[in-house]
Formats: C-alpha cells, structure tokens, sequence
C-alpha cells in the first residue's frame, strides 16, 4: 500500500477532510490532495506529525511495516500469551496504549511549556 493510500485511509478512519488534515498541519489543502494521489510526498517533520496525528509510527505510513503501532505485543509474563482470554489480552494491550499516550501527552506539554 502507497504512503497516499495509507494517509487517505488514516485520515478518513479520523473522520477527517482533507481540510481538517491540513488545517491540523498548518498546510495548504491542495497538498494533503497531492500525498494522497502519491504526486508529492510530505517531508520528514511533517511524516511525524501525521505519524503522531494518526497514533501510527513512521515506518507504518512509509510501508515498512503492516502493524500500525510498530511493537509486537509480549505477554511473557505470568505465564505468557497462551493462559490469557483475547478479552485480557486486548485489554492489557488498551491499557498500555492508554499509557503510551498519557506520556506522550505528557512529553509534548514539557516541550511546550518550555517553549513559553
């Protein structure tokens, strides 16, 4: 799958226009249009921004990888995958996304309290 391809469907699974992608981006509609129709693609600040926009890693957008998130799941512990429910499983992976983004949160209102 194309980088456009990937952006359209991320952005669209966001219940986003084009608009509202560039609006977010600081960036002019037309451009979104052209990542999308694989004319031009976005640079590399701009590639994190969507990959943070998107809760999607780099390497994703780019089709390095199929896993949105870039991280195999390791439930090793206390006995490993194959004595959990899918329901625990799914929600040990929930919850640990919850706290990925809580610090990501966390890490981006540092840097902007830095800023001011």
């Amino acid at each position: 799958m194309s980088l456009g391809l990937r952006i359209k469907n991320l952005r669209k699974d966001k219940g986003l226009t084009q608009r509202d992608l560039a609006s977010k981006l600081e960036i002019d509609n037309t451009t979104v249009s052209k990542w999308e129709a694989d004319v031009y693609e976005p640079d590399t600040a701009t590639l994190n921004k969507l990959a943070d926009l998107f809760e999607v890693t780099a390497d994703y957008l780019l089709g390095r990888t199929n896993n949105p998130k870039g991280y195999q799941s390791n439930m090793s512990f206390y006995g490993g995958p194959d004595h959990y429910t899918q329901d625990e499983i799914e929600e040990m992976e929930a919850a640990l996304e919850r706290y990925r983004a809580m610090k990501r949160r966390a890490a981006e209102q540092a840097e902007k309290d830095l800023k001011e």
